[in-house]
Parts: C-alpha cells; sequence; structure tokens
C-alpha cells in the first residue's frame, strides 16, 4: 500500500509547489486570462449587436427595396397608361388628319369637275351658238335674197329695239 499513499514530505513539497504556483498565477497568469476572457466576451457581444443591428439594416433594406420596386411597378404601369393613351391620341390624330385630307381632295375633286362641267357647258353653248348662227345664216341667205325681205326684216327688228 505503499505504493499509493505517499509520504508527508512528499505532500509538503507538492503543497508548497501548488501554493507558489497559485501564487504565481494569481498575480500574472489569472489578470491575463481575465482580461482576454472578458475582451473575448466584450468581442462576442460586439458580434452580436452588429449582428442584431445588420439584421435590422437587413431588414429595413428589403422593405425599401420593397418600397421601390412596389413604386417601380406603379410608374411602370403608369407609364404603359401614358403610352397607351399616347397611342390611341396619336391613331385618332392620324385618323382626323385623314379624313379631313380625304374631304379636301373630295371638295377639290368637286370643285374641279364643276369647272369642267362648266366649261363643257360653255364649249357646248358657244358650239351650239355658233351652230344657231349658222343655220340662221343659212337661213336668212335663202330667205333675203331679194332687197324687199331684207328692207322688212331691218323694219321688224328697229320696230322691236323701239318698244323696249
Amino acid at each position: 500500500m505503499e505504493l499509493f499513499t505517499p509520504d508527508f514530505g512528499l505532500v509538503f513539497w507538492m503543497f508548497v509547489a501548488f501554493i507558489l504556483l497559485f501564487l504565481a498565477l494569481a498575480k500574472w497568469g489569472w489578470p491575463v486570462i481575465i482580461k482576454m476572457m472578458d475582451s473575448r466576451a466584450t468581442t462576442i457581444d460586439q458580434g452580436v449587436e452588429d449582428a442584431r443591428q445588420a439584421k435590422e439594416q437587413l431588414d429595413h433594406a428589403r422593405e425599401e427595396a420593397q418600397k421601390y420596386v412596389l413604386d417601380a411597378q406603379a410608374r411602370q404601369q403608369e407609364m404603359l397608361r401614358e403610352a397607351a393613351k399616347m397611342k390611341s391620341d396619336i391613331i385618332e390624330a392620324a385618323r382626323t388628319e385623314a379624313q379631313r385630307a380625304a374631304q379636301k381632295e373630295m371638295d377639290s375633286a368637286k370643285i374641279a369637275i364643276e369647272q369642267a362641267r362648266k366649261e363643257a357647258e360653255l364649249q357646248f353653248r358657244n358650239e351650239v351658238g355658233k351652230f344657231s348662227i349658222e343655220i340662221a345664216e343659212k337661213m336668212l341667205r335663202t330667205k333675203m335674197s331679194n332687197d324687199s325681205a331684207q328692207t322688212a326684216l331691218v323694219n321688224k327688228l328697229l320696230d322691236e329695239i323701239e318698244k323696249n
């Protein structure tokens, strides 16, 4: 059993060595260890706080991004509505302009037709008048072949002029 029970001297020197080691650690080791542990705890607490702030910022950034997306979608819808309105306005303006141009063409065609009709009518009258004069000249030549018929015609025309 001697192997398992130490002597008093061994226990005493172990106790002295333990006390010296304890005092050395108490004076130089533990303050450094405690300082390191406090520093480590502060770093961990700061990291946790930074992570919480980063999470809050991320949540805020997501909310802002969602707002921007909704705003962009609203602007896109507004732009699409404006584009559709502009499209219908342009189509309506083109339709109105085409109707105006067609009406102008129809009016100019009517005027051209009316002018052509008047010219044809004037030409027809001129030709009828010319034919009438030729017919009258031929008739008068045959009727006025003698002097007495010519004198009677002149007197008759003078009487008509005096009555008017």
